[in-house]
């Protein structure tokens, strides 16, 4: 999900992990909106209803895309975009200022004059898009409030450029790729984007190779990464496989390029082809209904289950939104088979084909009913894992790569690592990532820098092996880089592959996130080159978000960006981090820990325990578990948020519900309530 990578690293420098979801909040903006505009006195505003994405400009002529099925106000000093559910807004406002302090002061009081929401954290940004200088702002919102407000203000030359963004946090992040096409677009007047087609790339030989392999330690130097698995193609050949770094801190042993990473999402592309070789054999069309092939699947009702393609298992196409709580929290007894069971009480939030909602379990399912055509009558996982053993990784050579936890934690493998508290990158648990193995068709693969290559010189050679036998057709192995939706300008995600021709050239792509583990795969198939980054830390995310864009500099000369990005981005990410602790009260407020219960119990998510000792709190939910630290909002609730490496930023809210103690969770687009339970 190269794009949402993207999002975080421009939005808010931070993954889109349990703590990035205390970041984006929302806000109802309504009368917000009526208030602001009269304001402006008399009306002098004009108004469109999109039907499609519209080039639109600034007053100044900055230029950008208004996404379709939105509403573009355009008045004489602003630009404002409406999402359809009219509790959002994102506006765009340009002003003449002495600095970027002044040029945000003069953005609100164009837009809302009477704002009075505090600044959480200001942050600087590597110039990017002609914008000379760039400065992100986030305010303080409370849980309960369930909004995102932050705002931009970009310099070109003399003029600035504010983007003001108040939204609901449900609407934000089902619409997120829609918020970042416009952000994304937004250029200077007159700014000439930088294109590479045409161009000839350069050969990966040993100098453009140790450029490199530079930019991956300072990476490491930078952001605390502990290790780094990295591989290259050039003309379709591995030209390099190697690592960096040790596999876990405090202990010698070196990261090389056979050592095994979670590569997390990297695992949809493998799945899909899995899905094409079917595809090839006849066993599924792509525009298959689903329940031909496999009858019991079920998603929400049975009106959306007769609309679901095979296409549409792996597309993230059909407005199913991420709802990774109820597998990340519930999985000490969860299954394959109950993890595609429980699509049966997902519902789509937006209209098939209509926004990019990026779904675990509905990937996953993808493989498990794939698995199920080979091997039908099998338990869903053997089979998916049988499958892919069978189909994908003998026949590429991937001998290392599996889905066993155990054979991979008993070789040569890195270890999880997070910042603790005081931004030390330290060793982490694994409990956490033992979530993936009921869903592993989505994220679960182990595998190495030498091995992943190994697939990309198979997409590179459009389906043939090295000894020149075919293991899936071009047409179908094709199918999954066709855009299904749209993610950002330029940008959209086929079937577990990410496209982007941005600079006028297709680069394909998928990222992975798992506890402690950060991944990218790329490929440019005009070029016949690939790269596979491995990472063992979640810092490793702003590794893997900017190797594409050093890479594609390596290449073909581009701009040098990249390296600005990696500082101002690393400088981003500990000012970050420090602003989330400053708040907190570690060990929680004695009177807080009081008022808790012994036990908690929600339907969906499952139970955990509240555990003291020593002054200390931690929330034990049986398969993992994290120390809690406390913290008091601005509406005057009290949140225990948790504070373990990789698992940090679970925010529960203290309330009640039917008189009894509750805890409140959300993800961005649902609420789940824990209420107290006997112990």
């Amino acid at each position: 999900m190269k794009s949402l990578v993207i999002l975080a690293l421009v939005i808010s420098g931070r993954r889109s992990t349990p703590r990035h979801y205390s970041h984006c909040l929302g806000l109802c903006v309504g009368l917000v909106i009526l208030a602001s505009f009269a304001a402006f006195g008399a009306p002098a505003w004009a108004q469109q209803q999109l039907t499609a994405d519209t080039a639109a400009t600034t007053p100044a002529g900055a230029s950008f895309t208004a996404p379709a099925g939105w509403r573009l106000t355009e008045h004489t000093s602003l630009r404002m975009l409406e999402p359809p559910e009219g509790d959002s807004s994102l506006v765009i406002v340009d002003v003449q200022a002495a600095d970027a302090t002044a040029a945000l002061s003069a953005g609100w009081k164009a837009w809302h004059p009477d704002s009075t929401r505090p600044l959480k954290i200001a942050l600087p940004q590597a110039p990017y898009n002609g914008w000379e200088e760039r400065h992100l702002y986030r305010y303080e919102t409370s849980p309960n409030e369930k909004a995102v407000a932050y705002a931009l203000a970009w310099r070109a030359g003399s003029q600035w450029t504010v983007v003001v963004v108040e939204a609901s946090q449900a609407t934000f992040e089902k619409r997120q790729a829609q918020f970042w096409l416009t952000v994304g677009s937004l250029r200077p007047k007159g700014y000439a984007r930088e294109m590479f087609a045409g161009k000839v790339a350069h050969k990966l030989d040993a100098e453009h190779i140790g450029a490199l392999q530079e930019f991956v330690r300072t990476a490491m130097s930078e952001l605390g990464i502990p290790g780094v698995g990295l591989a290259l193609l050039d003309g379709g050949q591995l030209v390099y496989a190697g690592g960096f770094g040790v596999r876990a801190l405090g202990r010698p042993d070196p990261v090389d390029g056979d050592t095994l990473f979670l590569a997390a999402s990297d695992t949809k592309a493998l799945t899909t082809l899995l899905l094409a070789t079917l595809a090839d054999d006849g066993k599924l069309r792509w525009n298959q209904p689903v329940t031909e092939i496999y009858p019991d699947f079920r998603l929400g009702d049975a009106a959306t289950t007769r609309q679901v393609r095979v296409r549409h298992l792996v597309c993230a196409c059909t407005g199913l939104p991420r709802q990774d709580l109820e597998w990340l929290f519930n999985f000490a007894d969860a299954t394959p088979a109950s993890s595609l069971a429980v699509l049966a009480t997902m519902q789509p939030t937006s209209g098939f084909g209509e926004v990019f909602q990026y779904s675990n379990p509905m990937a996953a399912a993808a493989g498990f009913i794939g698995g199920a055509l080979v091997t039908p009558g099998q338990e869903l996982g053997a089979a998916y894992d049988s499958a892919m053993r069978q189909r994908i990784f003998d026949p590429l050579g991937m001998t290392r790569t599996t889905f066993d936890f155990a054979r991979a934690l008993a070789d040569n493998h890195a270890s999880p690592h997070d910042d603790d508290l005081d931004g030390k990158p330290t060793v982490a648990r694994m409990d956490m990532n033992y979530s993936i193995v009921p869903m592993r068709p989505a994220g679960g693969m182990w595998t190495s820098a030498r091995d992943l290559a190994r697939y990309l010189a198979l997409e590179l050679a459009d389906g043939t092996l090295p000894d020149g036998r075919r293991l899936v057709s071009a047409t179908n192995l094709r199918e999954r880089r066709k855009p299904q939706i749209q993610t950002g300008e330029d940008a959209s995600y086929g079937m577990g592959l990410a496209v982007d021709t941005r600079y006028g050239i297709p680069v394909i792509s998928h990222g992975g996130s798992m506890f402690g583990y950060k991944s990218e795969m790329v490929f440019l198939p005009e070029h016949g080159v690939g790269a596979v980054v491995l990472t063992n830390a979640d810092s490793g995310g702003w590794l893997t978000g900017l190797f594409t864009r050093r890479l594609l500099e390596v290449l073909f000369d581009g701009r040098l960006e990249a390296a600005e990005q990696l500082k101002v981005g690393a400088a981003q990410r500990k000012a970050d981090r420090a602003k989330w602790r400053e708040r907190l009260v570690i060990p929680p407020a004695a009177n807080d820990v009081s008022k808790l219960a012994a036990a908690y119990q929600n339907e969906a998510l499952g139970r955990f325990r509240v555990r003291t000792q020593d002054g200390a709190t931690a929330f034990d939910f049986g398969p993992w578990r994290s120390a809690m630290a406390s913290r008091h909002n601005d509406d005057g609730t009290t949140s225990f948020i948790s504070i373990d490496p990789t698992v940090d930023g679970f925010n529960f809210v203290v309330g009640a519900k039917d008189g009894k103690r509750a805890l409140t969770v959300r993800d961005g687009q649902h609420e789940y309530v824990f209420v107290e339970a006997v112990p």
